[in-house]
């Protein structure tokens, strides 16, 4: 969306599109300033100091199918990781603002961001988005070694040493669509203990990183969405079989909530906040969202995600996205956790001049003490 990702679009009013909320969006000046000087501490980083983002995770960040239009369900199979623009006579056209580009705002040359649709292998492309479809929790581990390997393998755009980077990781559908057949090898310690090894290697060989991880999606949302539409029901057990499985709603829901704790403990357990230049974050707008969107008749809404009733379509990453930066922008322990998708009234916030870094734990808990001057 920073896709779920910072890699796909939040969308403004083009052509007769609807304002998803963007539009003419800017910030105070103060708060879109670089710090004076390079910050020594992670919890003293401002928007503008970032000067590389990166991703890894499953098909979600990859924008698989965020093109393919309702009737055309080959077009799943592309990966637009840069949720590219749709143009062509006779169709709504998008003016799409990737969250990369809110990000260049702050920091024009930025370096990182998915540009066209094309795999994970196809550098020009890519990029630093090394997420893959199919992905689950224990392929993280080679994907942050992929990542640091194309780190180092462009000096002439990261200076590994002195650079702040920003990589975010969303991952957890694939693994609990899987659990219901082999829950052993998707149990959710394991799904813990292997994002943990991949932050790991990001910590070790990344320095001056801030990890921002998107919360787990209850999977029940996508039950809801079968029983009420019938090509998302036949479309489900295609995508994800556990939807159709034994388990009751709440069985799955109570699987979901342990995903999410082990994802929180990586935050709170202060595992990788034992130095300055490293911090994880999680990001929890979607983890009490268990229904379906709706529209106004009562009946999902579609249009936020692709043909395959799972992955996002463009619209819902657009939407996805905006609700993910405004997490970004909230304290930690104070954070959206049920953010309403149909809802397209709600704003792109803007650095709060009190308190105008990326929130971690630490600055959360008090801000004046990680305080330092804009340039």
């Amino acid at each position: 969306p920073l896709s779920v990702t910072l890699f796909c679009s939040i969308l403004v009013v083009a052509n007769g599109v609807k304002d998803y909320g963007v539009s003419g969006w800017n910030c105070d000046e103060e708060v879109m300033k670089r710090s004076a000087s390079v910050p020594q501490s992670v919890h003293s980083l401002r928007f503008a100091d970032i000067n590389v983002i990166g991703a890894i995770g499953d098909s979600i960040t990859t924008g698989y199918g965020a093109e393919a239009e309702q009737i055309d369900r080959s077009a799943l199979k592309m990966e637009h990781r840069g949720c590219g623009r749709r143009h062509g006579p006779g169709t709504a056209r998008h003016e799409p603002v990737p969250v990369s580009d809110i990000l260049k705002k702050f920091n024009p040359n930025l370096f990182g961001f998915s540009i066209f649709a094309g795999a994970a292998h196809v550098w020009e492309s890519s990029q630093l988005n090394a997420a893959v479809p199919g992905a689950e929790a224990v392929n993280l581990t080679d994907q942050a070694i992929d990542l640091v390997r194309r780190f180092r393998n462009h000096p002439d755009k990261v200076d590994i040493a002195n650079d702040w980077k920003l990589i975010h990781i969303f991952v957890g559908g694939n693994d609990i669509c899987h659990y219901c057949e082999h829950p052993e090898e998707h149990a959710p310690h394991l799904f813990g203990k292997r994002i943990g090894e991949a932050i790991q290697i990001l910590k070790d060989n990344l320095p001056r990183t801030i990890v921002v991880i998107t919360g787990m999606l209850d999977i029940s949302v996508l039950r809801d969405m079968a029983e009420k539409n019938a090509n998302c029901a036949v479309m489900h057990r295609i995508a994800c079989s556990c939807i159709h499985s034994n388990y009751t709603t709440e069985q799955l829901r109570g699987v979901c909530k342990e995903y999410m704790r082990e994802e929180h403990d990586l935050q709170s357990s202060g595992r990788f906040d034992t130095s300055d230049d490293f911090s994880v974050v999680i990001q929890p707008f979607l983890e009490d969202f268990n229904h379906a969107p709706l529209r106004p008749d009562g009946l999902p809404d579609i249009s936020l995600f692709a043909p395959d009733c799972f992955h996002f379509s463009a619209f819902g990453h657009a939407v996805v996205g905006k609700n993910l930066w405004n997490n970004i922008l909230q304290p930690v322990g104070e954070k959206e956790r049920n953010v309403t998708l149909t809802d397209l009234s709600t704003p792109l916030y803007c650095p709060p001049k009190s308190c105008p870094f990326i929130r971690t734990t630490k600055n959360s808990a008090d801000c004046g003490k990680y305080w330092t001057p804009a340039a």
